[in-house]
């Protein structure tokens, strides 16, 4: 397979089209926090901590039950018709909660757009790792980490953008009546409308995955799809690979029994543990809760419409810094990296806001603290899950580590005022560093190195001799 020419102006047309579900949830994700200054006065919320927490976490809740379903429909009906499930959902939601006058609609079409994260977020990597060549698959999975990226940077630049320019000494009442707080605010939701309607049509376009075509039964379909990718040879080996783990594993239902077996349990553990560390590092406090994290380094809202753009900015190149490395340096490494990297910056952090620095320090160690990520554990947490679950259990094992994943990130968004409050921004960081420090040594005792394998090869080296 050394030889082999890959079509690859097809690969990244069938990539990029699956990431859209990764830049539509990098858009619907980020897109509430430059929002937040104007429909919390536009609700009467301001005063209202418990609804100010609602209205930020209730996407969660979506992203979780769009989790829990996303393995079973995806074992089902492959990835293909979930995916178009979840542009269609990210339509509904980018027009409804831009629409509504009341708070209620308001948190029910950001639920929808969970929803519509939480299958997007398991199935584009997945679909992504399932028709790229190993050789290159770390790279290709990355994209949609790279248009996650580019979706947080889209959301923050189009609020930037949208919002005018808030006269210093801005009472609340003025901003309320403003174009920001009447009107402008909708266009940050309905900004997003445009993607995801493109995200709709061209998922009509890209074939079923390989895999589950193998896995149903749909053998000539799998191999000319697996033709198109690297030619009739890479296509029959491959082929011949995937069908041999299937038989290997069996093509029947996956239960409970399985993922509790000898071979798998101790896999899935590690899935769900990097799952929940990927949010339990703290970075996403950082894009949720910028407006108070800005304001508490002496910030106005305006400066922090600006310095999330910059963070946004810092997000997107380091994201292709992932994607020129994890291939190379491999996944291990760069989570190494990435853990200990962090628990490094978040102990500066604290000690930052304890000494009550203000401007440029603090912004200069979030920006780090962003490119660090950006580059190690962002990314490469989805490269990996993608690629360790054996093809028997992918959608299901890969369902309960973003159903992980987003429980951790519910957990991290509802507690950080609480940290915050009780400890300060000092104790918060800090708390985030002993985390950081505690995930760099369970990634350095259990997580194997799987760079350059096909997902073949990694099933049968992780699940050998474990019966």
């Amino acid at each position: 397979m050394r030889d082999t020419k890959f079509n690859f102006t097809y690969l990244l047309f069938l990539a990029l089209v699956s990431a859209m579900g990764g830049f539509l949830f990098g858009y619907d994700w980020v897109v509430i926090g430059g929002a937040k200054p104007f429909y919390e006065l536009y609700f009467d919320i301001t005063s209202e901590p418990t609804l100010q927490g609602w209205a930020m976490s209730s996407a969660l809740i979506g992203c979780i039950f769009g989790a829990v379903i996303s393995g079973f429909v995806a074992d089902k009906f492959g990835r293909k018709i979930p995916l178009i499930l979840a542009a269609s959902l990210f339509i509904v939601s980018a027009f409804g909660t831009g629409y509504v006058d009341n708070f209620t609609p308001f948190i029910i079409y950001r639920l929808i757009g969970g929803l519509g994260i939480g299958l997007a977020s398991t199935l584009s990597p997945m679909y992504i790792a399932e028709i790229a060549p190993a050789k290159y698959r770390g790279q290709f999975v990355a994209i949609n980490q790279l248009t996650l990226v580019i979706g947080i940077l889209a959301a923050q630049v189009a609020n930037y953008f949208i919002a005018e320019a808030i006269p210093e000494n801005s009472t609340p009442e003025m901003i309320l009546n403003s174009w920001n707080g009447q009107t402008g605010w909708r266009w940050m939701f309905w900004a997003e409308l445009v993607s995801a309607i493109l995200f709709f049509i061209l998922m009509f376009v890209v074939p079923k995955s390989p895999r589950f075509l193998v896995k149903i039964n749909q053998d000539e379909t799998a191999k000319k799809v697996l033709a198109k990718i690297g030619g009739e040879t890479y296509a029959q080996e491959e082929l011949n690979s995937i069908k041999l783990t299937l038989q290997e594993s069996g093509h029947a239902k996956v239960n409970i029994a399985d993922l509790k077996s000898a071979k798998i349990k101790p896999i899935l553990v590690i899935g769900i543990v990097l799952a929940v560390f990927q949010q339990w590092c703290g970075i996403n406090i950082i894009f949720n809760y910028a407006e108070e994290i800005f304001t508490a380094a002496g910030y106005s809202v305006g400066d922090m419409l600006f310095n999330i753009v910059i963070t946004g900015s810092v997000n997107l190149i380091f994201t292709l810094v992932a994607m020129r490395t994890v291939d190379s340096w491999g996944r291990r490494k760069l989570m190494l990296l990435g853990s200990i990297g962090l628990g490094v910056v978040y102990l500066n952090l604290g000690g930052a806001y304890f000494f009550q620095f203000t401007g440029w320090p603090v912004l200069l160690l979030v920006i780090t603290a962003i490119a660090i990520y950006a580059m190690s554990l962002a990314p490469i947490t989805w490269v990996v899950l993608s690629e360790i679950f054996p093809n028997k259990i992918r959608g299901v094992a890969m369902s309960i580590a973003t159903f992980s994943l987003w429980v951790a990130s519910f957990v991290l968004t509802f507690t950080f005022p609480i940290l915050n409050d009780a400890l300060g921004a000092s104790g918060t960081f800090w708390v985030y560093s002993l985390i950081c420090i505690v995930g760099f040594l369970f990634i350095k005792s259990k997580l194997p190195e799987t760079k350059g394998k096909s997902l073949e090869e990694i099933e049968l080296e992780l699940t050998k001799d474990k019966e």
